[in-house]
């Protein structure tokens, strides 16, 4: 943390109060759904919608970003999932919940977007990797501490958990309205006066080191928000016939070796590089799957999710700061499609890998999430660093220059 700007440390109270109430509501979305004699497929739409908006909406809030600003488009999006979020433990039908939760995913995206943006602008070069570190351990702590509450709260009221879950939202705006709103944004772009207002996206597209962290974001959005969620519990205990217990115990580990490397991960990104860092999250990553894809047996799944923990907590961190090595204003936008990657690939993995598990099995289910992991590798070992000065690759605009560009 040392030497870190306050608005990465005020963002990072934000994503953990964020975070808990997510953990807290989660458990009770589906089960609340069913009260009103929905299936268990319409039950999952609800969560469906959420992801799906989010999806939907974020090149939206991107260019939002671009039109207002960070803080502005942060807070209204933190309120739209907060009011939606009380209303929704209001909801008298399942219409309602599921219009209310989508609804809810466009705030998400909001937020999502305008926090990862401002976290990049206000952290120099040399302090992204650290910053988003902080910024995802957050997250993570309160996506620990967050089902921890909720599963009680659930016992005593299905609509408790929506009201709480807006409180927590509550906390986390006041908190980003009270100490972000002197960010000295204009100061700092002042001072970079040899840089471009902002960077467009077909600008960054032109940049390997961009387009290597959209590969791996997808990769990490559909392993660790997506199968890892919809198919890790079912493959313990039908596919090892073990009980939830081992569930429990799998994805305790994955948390915990994240978290223990978030920091470290951080500090080898902006000291070795992000492709180096890259490289090995989505190595580590692709190893964790293949050893589940073909080793079926509880001690190397226990080891595959530690290993699938120590990738995510690179792969958590080092693409994002190469977005923000790229992107130079605010780029909204460029923000929005990196973030997009991973929701695609959290509403797109679990169904791939749900569908080759029923039709298939396991096995191939997680083969196909290791390739996709795998596609990270191929595009970080093909791009080049951006760290001190990233560079498009197609050739230069002016061919006719004898000097070559540095």
């Amino acid at each position: 943390m040392a030497g870190l700007p306050r608005e990465v440390v005020v963002l990072t109270a934000v994503a953990f109060s964020v975070a808990v109430g997510f953990g807290i509501v989660v458990p009770a979305i589906p089960i609340f759904a069913k009260q009103f004699g929905v299936s268990n497929t319409a039950a999952g739409a609800v969560i469906s919608a959420f992801a799906f908006m989010r999806l939907v909406s974020a090149l939206g809030s991107g260019r939002l970003v671009n039109r207002v600003g960070e803080r502005v488009v942060l807070a209204t999006g933190i309120g739209i999932v907060a009011v939606s979020s009380a209303l929704a433990g209001l909801a008298q039908s399942y219409g309602q919940l599921l219009l209310l939760r989508g609804i809810g995913g466009v705030g998400s995206a909001m937020f999502t977007v305008s926090a990862i943006s401002l976290l990049l602008r206000v952290a120099a070069p040399d302090q992204r990797g650290r910053a988003t570190g902080m910024w995802q351990s957050g997250f993570l702590f309160g996506a620990i501490a967050g089902p921890a509450l909720g599963g009680p709260l659930t016992d005593i009221s299905l609509r408790a958990p929506f009201f709480v879950y807006a409180a927590t939202l509550a906390v986390a705006g006041s908190i980003g309205m009270l100490f972000l709103t002197h960010t000295p944004l204009h100061e700092r772009e002042a001072a970079a006066k040899n840089a471009p207002q902002r960077t467009t996206l077909i600008e960054a597209l032109r940049v390997s080191g961009y387009r290597a962290a959209l590969v791996t974001n997808l990769g990490n959005g559909w392993a660790l928000f997506g199968v890892r969620s919809s198919l890790i519990p079912l493959f313990v205990t039908s596919g090892l016939g073990a009980s939830a217990t081992w569930v429990g115990i799998g994805f305790f580990v994955s948390a915990a070796t994240q978290g223990a490397l978030l920091l470290p991960a951080g500090r080898l990104t902006d000291t070795v590089g992000r492709r180096p860092a890259m490289i090995i999250g989505a190595t580590v990553a692709t190893l964790s799957m293949g050893l589940i894809a073909s080793l079926e047996s509880l001690p190397f799944y226990v080891l595959a999710m530690a290993l699938f923990g120590a990738g995510a907590a690179f792969l958590s961190v080092a693409p994002s700061a190469t977005v923000g090595d790229v992107v130079a204003g605010r780029g909204g936008t460029v923000v929005a499609a990196f973030q997009m990657t991973a929701d695609l690939g959290a509403v797109v993995g679990p169904l791939v890998a749900g569908w080759l598990a029923d039709e298939y099995s396991f096995a191939a289910a997680f083969a196909v999430t290791t390739v996709v992991l795998a596609a990270g590798i191929v595009a970080a070992l093909l791009s080049r660093e951006t760290r001190h000065r990233p560079q498009p690759d197609p050739e230069p605009e002016h061919t006719a220059s004898p000097t070559p560009a540095t």
